[in-house]
């Protein structure tokens, strides 16, 4: 996401947070309102423009350039080495993962066993191994992008396919806003890449909406975790019931089927 995306986006959270509407924000700066949502759909505008809107809607600038620069993305992926040190110490891995969830420090206090010292001392070793940026007050800032990801063969990755994905998968799935889904299909390779895009954007789309629900208080939200996988792929039971298609595949099944030849 460019700089003037992130601006405006900040810009309309900010907007959103002080109660003001498109149609309220036209009339303090003499525009209609579907000038006002063009403008803002176009994701770019003039820094006095900017400038002017905060004024009106009494937000300061420099907060909304702040935020902007705060929430750029960087990275995709750590190093080996780096979730290898996680991987070393779980209460990083926690703190790591409740970072990427956006939570404070007073929050991860609150819900996890771990005293001040020990967040404290997880935050630091996260800013050491550049996965956040430690600010003042116990405060940070992300150095991953909103697209970041577990290496594909890295540890972090294969304990949530040893572990995790189990315990997840364990759910009814029926509770408010929750679903599970397995949808099979046929696909060239063109439409199996349109579709990986496609899953791409929702992971972004999610951290947009992470993002512009961090002002919510806590009781008015609740963990989530959307865990996607897409690949070609059939259930071993099913594929054991395939019909041979070459001689060698008969041999192959007739002898599978028998037993080895007893001499």
């Amino acid at each position: 996401m460019s700089s003037p995306e992130l601006i405006m986006q900040v810009l309309r959270n900010e907007l959103r947070s002080v109660g003001m509407t498109y149609k309220e924000l036209a009339g303090r700066i003499d525009m209609s309102e579907s000038s006002v949502k063009r403008m803002f759909g176009q994701k770019d505008m003039a820094l006095s423009r900017l400038a002017h809107i905060c004024k009106v809607a009494g937000i300061a600038l420099e907060d909304v350039l702040r935020q902007a620069a705060d929430v750029t993305p960087h990275v995709d992926h750590l190093t080996l080495a780096q979730e290898r040190s996680l991987m070393a110490n779980p209460k990083l891995l926690l703190v790591a993962i409740c970072c990427l969830g956006q939570w404070t420090f007073e929050q991860i206090i609150e819900t996890y066993s771990l005293s001040d010292a020990e967040c404290i001392l997880a935050l630091i070793e996260l800013d050491k191994l550049e996965f956040i940026e430690l600010k003042p007050l116990n405060k940070y800032r992300l150095r991953v992008s909103s697209a970041f990801h577990w290496r594909a063969d890295g540890p972090v990755q294969t304990y949530f396919k040893e572990v995790v994905v189990g315990d997840y998968f364990d759910g009814r799935f029926d509770g408010t806003g929750e679903t599970l889904m397995c949808v099979p299909a046929r696909l060239s390779q063109a439409s199996a890449q349109e579709v990986l895009q496609k899953i791409q954007q929702l992971a972004a789309e999610l951290a947009r909406l992470q993002q512009e629900d961090r002002r919510l208080p806590s009781i008015e939200k609740d963990g989530f975790t959307l865990m996607l996988g897409f690949r070609s792929w059939e259930f071993a039971a099913f594929t054991a019931l395939r019909r041979p298609t070459t001689m060698a595949d008969v041999k192959s099944s007739v002898v599978h089927q028998l037993g080895p030849r007893k001499r």
